[in-house]
């Protein structure tokens, strides 16, 4: 994130402000790095799968970590006033943090814990810093579409306080304890939040006493408005009007039509989500505040990327769908694998701007990250039909609950081709294959490219991965399926071809759901084949060079170099 550009405010030097910007945005990069440090999850500790950020003592975004994705951090944006509500200021005293995970104020799924610190100078809140991070299990049934309702998919914890005066709210960390499978790990985790956001609070305390700013009102404001100046000064570049899309994805057993209309009008953006297909009956669903957080990513990423994320930024623009839509669904429909379509409207709003920023949008990607949310114990012993040992055997199924991160192709950009294996728009990292199998139970064979699953194009699309898992013993296991693109395949643009499809099968051949909780049987490994991007351009017009030196590098192979490409 760059620095505000021109501030032209008067209550700030602009040059001392840039130093005072330079200097937040290294606080809040702080807070990330040490919530990465202390946490206990390796989805947080290694996958970077949080937000960071600072706010004003009026709840407003000011400042947010590069590490994190979008969903988390631009949900946060709107989630900590939701905090002012149950706990004015005037009751808050230095030591206090607060605590929720519901899908309605925050990321959208129980999942993502966010937990929100008052800052204090002498007795006075100034300001506010909060993380949202995932948690690999909540309790429940697990992370899947597999939900009926909300009350099925993992403990809520409404807003309370999680600590008073400094003093931790043991009650509630023994409520959570006990509705979870790995309480050791989520309670560490928790009070990792608690200790980052305390740090990046008094690290704050002293820039400010550095730059003798009593505050952040001034810094705050000016930081804002100079944000809000440069995006609608952005918005005005384009071409007002109205410019409609739709994309067609898999959903769990129809399919889903994601349709949007961009309005610019007067230096604001609007998208419409209207005609998008009605709530799905598993936990697909999409709550407001994530579909917000993920169509103004999209819109802000084509259209003003170098203006800083806060709350100046996200104010000209007007996101909404239809209460009852699969973008706009309300309690108790499950929302558990909501990252399933939110994460494919970047891609939406970019088919809208195609016409306008041709120049700057890609083509469709893979979009949704494929997790690999894998359980082993006695219940994947007794879903694969097996008996379990006598107690006190030695052979006792160990049970585990883990998550690891895959990632799919991007589509091919204006100039470039796609990124291969990149975890866009969610920018979350893959977690090492070393890391998973020295904690968990589990052999990742394979890990590689996937050769031609990049669409042909003048730019050729970001290639998918190919993985095979099993347990370390060949015991039964079982993982959730959370998986899009395997029927409706990226499209590509200007003549650019689709990127190749995913697929979902065992060692042996057989096919497995792509949607849903399922059973990897003794001996048996789980093969993932992760969609690849689409190209831009027809393939002809690539350079001969390029399609030559894809061919020696493994990309592409001889064949589709002949008959897609035309190399000789």
């Amino acid at each position: 994130m760059n620095a505000p550009h021109d501030i032209g405010h008067d209550t700030l030097d602009p040059i001392r402000l840039q130093v005072v910007w330079n200097r937040l945005i290294a606080v809040v990069e702080e807070q990330a790095r040490l919530l990465m440090r202390t946490a206990f999850s390796p989805t947080v500790r290694e996958a970077g799968d949080l937000s960071a950020g600072v706010f004003d003592a009026r709840a407003r975004l000011v400042a947010q970590a590069v590490t994190g994705t979008p969903g988390h951090v631009n949900s946060m944006a709107a989630a900590v006033g939701h905090f002012l509500q149950v706990f004015p200021l005037a009751t808050m005293r230095p030591g206090d943090h607060f605590i929720t995970n519901d899908p309605w104020l925050a990321s959208g799924h129980l999942h993502d814990v966010t937990v929100v610190s008052p800052v204090f100078r002498g007795e006075r809140v100034i300001g506010f810093f909060a993380c949202t991070c995932h948690q690999v299990d909540i309790g429940g049934i697990g992370q899947g579409p597999d939900g009926r309702s909300v009350f099925e998919e993992g403990l809520c914890i409404p807003r309370l306080p999680l600590a008073r005066a400094g003093v931790i709210n043991s009650d509630l960390i023994e409520i959570i304890r006990a509705n979870v499978r790995t309480p050791d790990e989520v309670e560490g985790d928790i009070l990792s939040y608690v200790s980052a956001n305390e740090a990046s609070g008094a690290r704050l305390v002293a820039m400010l006493d550095e730059f003798g700013e009593s505050d952040m009102v001034r810094v705050s404001d000016a930081i804002i408005e100079c944000s809000r100046a440069a995006m609608q000064q952005a918005i005005a570049k384009l071409p007002e009007g109205r410019y409609p899309y739709a994309m067609r994805i898999d959903g769990f057993d129809t399919p889903i039509d994601l349709v949007a209309t961009l309005d610019v009008r007067g230096g604001r953006v609007g998208v419409d989500f209207a005609g998008t297909s009605p709530a799905s009956h598993r936990g697909i669903n999409v709550v407001l505040n994530y579909t917000r957080a993920y169509a103004a990513f999209g819109v802000r990423a084509a259209v003003a990327p170098e203006v800083p994320n806060n709350a100046g930024s996200l104010e000209p623009l007007d996101i909404s769908a239809p209460e009852g839509s699969i973008l706009n669904v309300q309690r108790p429909w499950p929302v558990c694998a909501r990252h399933i379509i939110g994460q494919f409207l970047p891609d939406v709003v970019f088919g809208a701007l195609a016409g306008v920023l041709p120049d700057r949008v890609p083509a469709e990607g893979a979009s949704c990250v494929w997790g690999a949310q894998l359980r082993g114990g006695a219940a994947a012993w007794m879903a694969a039909g097996e008996a379990l040992p006598d107690a006190g055997a030695q052979d006792q199924p160990r049970a585990f609950e883990t998550l690891f991160f895959n990632s799919g192709g991007s589509g091919a950009r204006a100039g470039d081709d796609g990124m291969s294996g990149t975890a866009f728009p969610s920018g979350v990292r893959a977690i090492a294959c070393e890391i998973v199998e020295s904690l968990y139970p589990v052999v990742i064979w394979r890990k590689e490219l996937r050769p031609d699953s990049g669409g042909p194009g003048r730019w050729r699309g970001g290639l998918g991965q190919r993985l095979e898992i099993a347990s370390v013993d060949g015991a039964p296991f079982q993982f959730f399926g959370m998986y899009d693109r395997i029927v409706h395949a990226a499209r590509g643009r200007d003549g650019g071809g689709a990127g190749a499809p995913g697929a979902v099968t065992l060692d042996d051949g057989t096919p497995m759901a792509a949607m849903g909780l399922q059973t990897v049987p003794r001996g048996r490994r789980l093969c993932l084949d992760l969609p690849g991007g689409a190209g831009i351009g027809a393939a002809h017009e690539r350079e001969r060079e390029d399609v030559a030196r894809d061919v020696r590098l493994g990309y592409v192979s001889e064949f589709i170099a002949a008959h897609a490409y035309g190399l000789g």
